[in-house]
């Protein structure tokens, strides 16, 4: 939704009605992650996506219903048949795609909500996407940290559901949730679509240097909110990293501030490029004995990974705190210049984050994307996950 937020929210400032469609679930090699979304306005003009292509046409249509058809729907569209023409994914995904109206009355809740988006609050929507009670279909409730707006019909639904999104918030994540009708948490019947918009993670890199300067590049890209950090004055300049924050500090005293703070989550990623073992180990001491985050590198050739290890044992790191370490970071593709290295440290941080292999994908077989779970670990998709599949 955030790519089409600011155009929703002209509309419902203006009173006016658009569709919208979005991706709520998603089976095999879909193109789209859930939260992808279409929205349509009454001059028929079309913004964002959920397919990449595949099935926009038909989405398009449904969503330009919607604009005078206030009942929501939740659309499957799959695997293309031998027919051309006909509306599905010729990669083999699935989406489920949930249609509504988008205006005053039906969401009036929204402003409040695209306010927290855009000021970068943690906020989660959710929307009841399935609903023995057909009345209750696209009900929302949306979630902050310390109250909610809207409801799902009952107020112990949005107690239950409340509690249990707020984790999911502090998380980031977005997805399908399954419960009773009424929110209980063991039961079945009501499917609720939970959208959150965390923060984006950060990225901290530390080391003013051409390697730097690609990967905050590259993590920028990616959707960090990059940092650049690094004692020496002279080369920690916004002309040499445009478009992310640049912090004149000693390594080891920020990262320490940031931890004090509670600024930094699980979702953090820290790249430690000075390639100095004066700021190194002192930094690493900090990063290893502080929470666990996403991903933790450091590069350096072997020889100097060895003397650095060396370094942090005799500091007092034990083996288990070493194993979090990734060095030297990134993936072997074989990189030369400072880009192609920022590419392969990147195509490691993925891999971690969603645990793929690094393997070429030509070389394998099975699901090509895979879904996280709770505890960090990788599940496959399942068809228990999605009734209707």
């Amino acid at each position: 939704m955030r790519d089409v937020i600011d155009r929703m929210l002209q509309a419902w400032r203006s009173g006016e009605t658009a569709g919208l469609a979005t991706v709520v679930h998603t089976f095999r090699s879909a193109p789209r992650e859930p939260g992808a979304a279409m929205l349509v306005t009454t001059d028929g003009a079309a913004l964002g996506s959920v397919s990449g292509g595949c099935v926009e046409g038909a989405v398009y249509e449904l969503a330009a219903e919607a604009i005078t058809d206030a009942a929501p729907v939740l659309e499957t569209f799959g695997i293309s048949d031998d027919d051309a023409f006909a509306v599905g994914l010729s990669c083999g995904g699935i989406l489920d795609v949930f249609i509504e109206q988008i205006s005053r009355a039906a969401f009036p809740e929204f402003e409040a909500l695209a306010a927290d988006v855009v000021e970068d609050r943690p906020v989660a929507l959710v929307t009841i996407v399935g609903h023995p009670d057909s009345s209750r279909l696209g009900a929302h409730l949306v979630v902050r940290p310390d109250d909610t707006l809207g409801t799902l019909g009952s107020p112990v639904a949005d107690m239950r559901v409340g509690d249990d999104v707020r984790g999911l918030l502090a998380q980031g994540r977005t997805g399908i949730v399954d419960c009773g009708p009424d929110g209980q948490r063991l039961g079945t019947g009501m499917r609720l679509f939970v959208q959150s918009f965390a923060p984006a993670p950060r990225m901290l890199v530390f080391g003013a240097t051409a390697h730097a300067a690609a990967l905050a590049r590259q993590g920028a890209f990616l959707g960090f909110r990059v940092t650049v950090c690094d004692a020496r004055p002279v080369f920690t300049t916004a002309e040499r990293f445009p478009g992310v924050e640049v912090v004149v500090d000693r390594p080891d005293r920020y990262l320490a501030g940031l931890l004090a703070a509670g600024e930094l989550d699980e979702r953090a990623v820290i790249c430690v490029l000075t390639h100095d073992a004066k700021f190194d180990v002192p930094l690493l001491e900090v990063a290893l004995r502080g929470p666990h985050v996403a991903y933790l590198g450091a590069m350096g050739s072997r020889r100097t990974h060895d003397d650095r290890v060396g370094r942090l044992r005799a500091a007092g790191i034990t083996d288990e705190e070493l194993a979090r370490l990734r060095s030297p970071l990134g993936l072997d593709l074989g990189a030369r210049t400072p880009e192609e290295t920022a590419g392969s440290i990147a195509a490691e941080i993925v891999a971690a984050r969603w645990g793929g292999s690094g393997a070429p994908l030509a070389g394998s077989s099975g699901p090509i994307h895979r879904l996280g779970t709770s505890d960090g670990a990788v599940a496959e998709p399942s068809s228990a996950q999605n009734p209707q599949i």
